[in-house]
């Protein structure tokens, strides 16, 4: 397949539709807003991580060569995103005993497993701040001059010296103003720390010279930075949740135009995904209880069916989480897998067409703003068209697999059979429970066997009779 359907993006920047046209075609440049490594990624984090992988594998399917970065934050991001407060790197160290460069450590490592977990596809690239410090240096030395000044607790960017501050935003309000602590001596509250420095009593253990003091960089400068190191200025797509089209994309933004002295973001899009909510607000690690991978992991649930549910819902659209939601999700994920397996298992038979119509209505699923809940609609339909042999079937499942990022050719219902950490009971007891079960079902002792499935049930195994896999872990959320 060429190009197929033409691709067409949202951009935050105009808030509407346009056609995808890179600025270079042989080299698509794609740069997304990584985590802040102070603690564990929560899954409304980790969405949008699946909306850009998606991004990604529809831009490769339709064979754009494609160099794409990640940044991790691992100084600079205040404990408000607004540019206030406390380092949130700085504050995890200090609250668990540990050096700093641990804390980095050990949290990128988790994140980059989370990504794993979830099949996302690593970038062209990890772009580590701390790497760039002597960059970021140099960036605030270029513009420091006309879009700058410096007090004691830093040097700030004057919003007032670039055109059309927080276009991106949108409408500038008492409520957005609201979320911007007071710096004494800013000159307006949207300006914002190019470079923070350490207080006379501040014990910092990230700290640099600079030519204003010794302190560290804030949190915006170092996208501006590292997206123009690896990926030149203008680039095709910059990413992000739909929280950073408010305050960080608009700085960056700022940076981006103080830089070059002319009018352009930086990048040709801006691309958001929206929210994962639960029923009582917006999720986040400010309440101090959050759902991590790991935590569905432990109560029994791959990690695939959140990738699936969050696929389920168009990626500008607020997605509720609830336990139902998800396993929902977890079931549409098993009969997708039993369903490719009996595929697998057919032998073989002449096809009355090929999978080609289904790769069109994926290529017009996905080149319409990336609408994966449509793709998905015509992979089951896929699936279930005995019109077509279970060979082509299963070749064009390859090419959903290749965009959707599921694995299902390869994908084993017993890869679903995911252990609960707190299960109380293991395989081999289950075995002897279900071969006396079946015992008692032989000898007609129909309340043996149903006490032994309560039992099962109590400990946490739901018994599937016709199941070839005969059971299942039942998810402990």
């Amino acid at each position: 397949m060429a190009h197929g359907t033409p691709l067409t993006l949202y951009n935050s920047l105009t808030r509407s539709l346009e056609t995808f046209v890179p600025i270079d075609p042989a080299n698509v440049r794609v740069y997304s807003c990584g985590p802040t490594v102070y603690n564990y990624a929560h899954i409304g984090n980790l969405r949008a991580y699946v909306f850009t992988d998606t991004l990604s594998r529809v831009l490769r399917w339709k064979r754009y060569p494609l160099t794409h970065i990640i940044n991790i934050t691992d100084v600079g991001h205040l404990t408000s995103d607004a540019d206030a407060g406390d380092d949130k790197m700085e504050a995890a160290a200090r609250g668990s005993g540990k050096s700093i460069w641990d804390i980095a450590a050990h949290y990128t490592a988790a994140f980059k497993q989370n990504l794993a977990d979830l099949n996302i596809e690593p970038p062209t690239r990890w772009a580590l701040a701390t790497d760039h410090i002597a960059e970021m240096i140099a960036f605030g030395e270029r513009i420091a001059a006309k879009h700058c000044y410096q007090l004691e607790s830093g040097l700030y960017f004057d919003v007032s010296t670039v055109p059309d501050y927080g276009r991106l935003a949108g409408a500038q309000d008492d409520v957005r103003e609201g979320r911007i602590n007071a710096v004494a001596g800013k000159r307006h509250p949207q300006d914002f720390a190019i470079w923070r420095a350490s207080g006379a009593h501040e014990n910092r253990q990230m700290e640099w010279d600079s030519p204003w003091g010794r302190g560290a960089p804030g949190w915006h400068l170092e996208c501006s930075v590292m997206s123009e190191k690896y990926l030149g200025s203008p680039f095709d797509i910059h990413t992000g949740g739909i929280d950073h089209r408010e305050i960080h994309h608009p700085n960056e933004i700022a940076q981006n135009q103080a830089h070059c002295g002319c009018a352009d973001t930086g990048a040709n899009w801006w691309m958001h995904n929206n929210f994962l909510v639960e029923r009582a607000g917006k999720m986040s690690k400010s309440s101090g209880e959050f759902r991590t991978l790991q935590t569905l992991i432990d109560a029994g649930v791959h990690p695939l069916a959140y990738r699936l549910m969050c696929l389920q819902a168009h990626y500008r659209s607020e997605l509720e989480f609830s336990e139902e939601n998800l396993l929902a999700a977890l079931t549409r994920l098993k009969r997708l897998a039993i369903t490719v397996a009996q595929l697998r298992d057919r032998p073989p038979a002449p096809s009355a067409g090929s999978g080609d119509a289904y790769r069109e209505r994926l290529d017009l699923a996905v080149a319409d703003d990336l609408n994966t809940a449509k793709a998905l609609v015509a992979l089951d339909e896929l699936l279930a068209d005995k019109r077509i042999a279970p060979a082509d079937r299963l070749a064009a499942l390859g090419d959903f697999d290749a965009v959707l990022g599921l694995g299902l050719a390869t994908l084993t219902r017993e890869d679903l059979r995911v252990r609960p950490a707190g299960a109380a009971i293991d395989a081999t007891a289950i075995a002897a429970h279900l071969s006396e079960r079946r015992e008692a079902r032989a000898a007609e002792d129909f309340a043996r066997s149903d006490a032994i499935r309560d039992e099962l049930a109590a400990a946490g195994v739901e018994v599937m009779d016709g199941d070839p896999l005969g059971w299942d872990w039942r998810p402990q959320l």
